[in-house]
């Protein structure tokens, strides 16, 4: 695997219900404001069905063209039951987990989520794209903030 460019963006599977939610369009904003990220969605939450084993084989599908995968917390407290078939699956596939605290409170992630994950990290835009790089391509993501300032 080489470093993620835009001839080869990582593939990432984010966690979804099958509905709208919040923390799934806000991790692509977040990973669109970051600088020189590319990245390829592998999910689809619009996949309509009724039928529970058709859900499942198309969330199997979709974890299995990912590299990594991506769980924001306040969905497994929502959707606990389909969030967990998501976290076995990524690990039958040996898909490195992501986990996202819940946005906007510190709280502790759900020990399920907690055991299943590989990293647990806060929602930032570098801190999130950074994690990615580790757990898909294991990069080193070992930056400087460069300060520049004027002595009076």
């Amino acid at each position: 695997m080489g470093s993620i460019s835009q001839h080869d963006p990582v593939r990432l599977f984010v966690s979804h219900a099958f509905e709208p939610s919040d923390d799934y369009h806000r991790v692509f904003e977040y990973l669109e404001s970051s600088h020189n990220f590319y990245y390829r969605n592998c999910s689809n939450p619009d996949f309509a069905t009724s039928s529970r084993e058709a859900m499942k084989e198309e969330l199997r599908k979709q974890i299995n063209l990912a590299e990594v995968v991506i769980v924001p917390a306040a969905l497994y407290v929502r959707h606990r039951e389909l969030l967990d078939f998501q976290l076995n699956c990524a690990k039958g596939l040996e898909k490195p987990v992501i986990v996202l605290e819940k946005f906007g409170i510190k709280e502790k992630v759900p020990v399920q989520l907690e055991a299943l994950g590989d990293e647990i990290i806060e929602w930032n835009e570098r801190t999130i794209a950074d994690a990615i790089r580790r757990q898909a391509r294991h990069e080193d993501t070992a930056r400087w903030d460069t300060i520049e300032f004027k002595l009076d």
